[in-house]
């Protein structure tokens, strides 16, 4: 590994108010404090009165912040965003062919499963290596279709929901993570959404959300699966929907130091004027990221398109000559090294790329990133390369 003596050029003056640029769990919101929390219903039953009003809220707000209609339905559900993915996966599958579209390693996990673990002889697998989307035209949408909106690992989102057709016969499941709260998600194209708490929001780990729209509803009411189900997937019972999941009734029992720490999250939101206020902070990161871009020869957005970028999730790559021409184990070093000089110091945490994506830094923008925060980080960047190519 390079070893960065981090004494070669000056650092900056300045210092990000926030060193926490990690993609999950991200960054708390400016002005985040235990205080916040101190109306959480601790050492009461999430069943109780107190419990299931604030999950109900929590429901609630989220369909006001997110936009969601009316006519979906939305349940917090264990597990995380993973839990919601797989309740959806061993749920609604197996009726129709599949789909299973993938360009970064959580898709890929999800294309495991069902080809793996599900075992549906009619899946059909789409990949797109990193930094690339697939050609969303050769999707069939007669069948089901799984797929991420925003790839978390590789800094690559769907441009928008023109792809899909209105009048699809199957149906489809979108991963939204990294997603939601931080670009316009279209619902009337969307049959299932899931996301976590601890992505945009900065909220803390193990809730996920399943917003079920009304094919779903039907499909989950009308077809049952030949595998055993989980009681933990189970989102029926006698053939008819379990709508106390969606109303606050948890399937097992969630922290409510967590939940009050996402109704926070979701008041913070509504501060900003809801998710366009929240959309328009991620913009503004990002933008403040590819102006550095732009201007810096020894750096790339690993996103080939600007128009498939995300705004959350901004996954960059090395070009600079001298560092691409070393070979592929020296290369991961180099920016093994740039995030390590800068967690050493104390300017940037948790920075670099995914453990499965091509070496390189990853650096959250979502909404609860300051954009001065990043821009400070920048020259930090510059400082930090500048001291590991003089270490080679």
């Amino acid at each position: 590994m390079v070893d960065v003596k981090t004494n070669f050029h000056k650092a900056p003056a300045l210092r990000p108010n926030n060193a926490n640029f990690s993609s999950g769990p991200c960054a708390k919101r400016p002005g985040w404090s235990l205080e916040n929390l101190k109306n959480a219903a601790l050492g009461r039953s999430h069943r109780a009165k107190i419990g299931k009003s604030k999950l109900k809220l929590a429901i609630e707000l989220t369909r006001e912040v997110l936009k969601v209609p009316a006519n979906y339905r939305i349940g917090i559900v264990p597990a995380s965003d993973t839990g919601a993915v797989e309740m959806a996966l061993w749920s609604l599958l197996g009726l129709r062919p599949v789909d299973m579209v993938a360009w970064e390693s959580f898709g890929s996990e999800w294309v495991t499963d069902v080809i793996k673990q599900l075992k549906l002889p009619d899946a059909r697998t789409l990949k797109a290596p990193y930094g690339e989307i697939v050609d969303l035209k050769s999707i069939n949408f007669d069948h089901d279709v799984v797929f991420t909106w925003n790839g978390t690992t590789s800094g690559v989102r769907v441009p928008d929901a023109d792809f899909i057709p209105a009048n699809r016969a199957g149906l489809t499941i979108c991963d939204a993570t990294s997603a939601a709260f931080a670009q316009d998600l279209d619902y009337s194209k969307l049959d299932v959404v899931t996301f976590s708490w601890q992505k945009a929001l900065g909220g803390e780990a193990a809730h996920g959300m399943l917003i079920l729209g009304p094919r779903a509803v039907e499909r989950l009411e009308s077809y049952t699966p030949a595998w055993p189900m989980p009681k933990i997937f189970r989102l029926t019972k006698g053939g008819k929907l379990i709508e106390g999941i969606f109303e606050g009734e948890t399937i097992n029992t969630p922290s409510m130091l967590c939940v009050e720490d996402y109704l926070d999250a979701l008041e913070w939101s509504k501060s900003l004027g809801g998710l366009d206020g929240l959309i328009k902070r991620a913009d503004d990161n990002l933008a403040t990221i590819a102006a550095w871009v732009a201007k810096t020869p020894w750096v790339d957005f690993l996103a080939v398109d600007p128009a498939t970028r995300s705004n959350t999730s901004v996954c960059l790559k090395v070009v600079d000559p001298a560092i691409t021409a070393l070979a592929p184990d020296a290369q991961a070093n180099f920016a093994k090294a740039l995030a390590g000089a800068l967690e050493k110091e104390k300017i940037a945490f948790d920075i670099g790329a995914y453990r499965d994506a091509p070496p390189g830094l990853r650096i959250w923008c979502g909404a609860t990133i300051e954009a001065s925060d990043l821009a400070t980080l920048t020259h930090w960047l510059d400082w930090s390369f500048a001291e590991a190519k003089a270490a080679l």
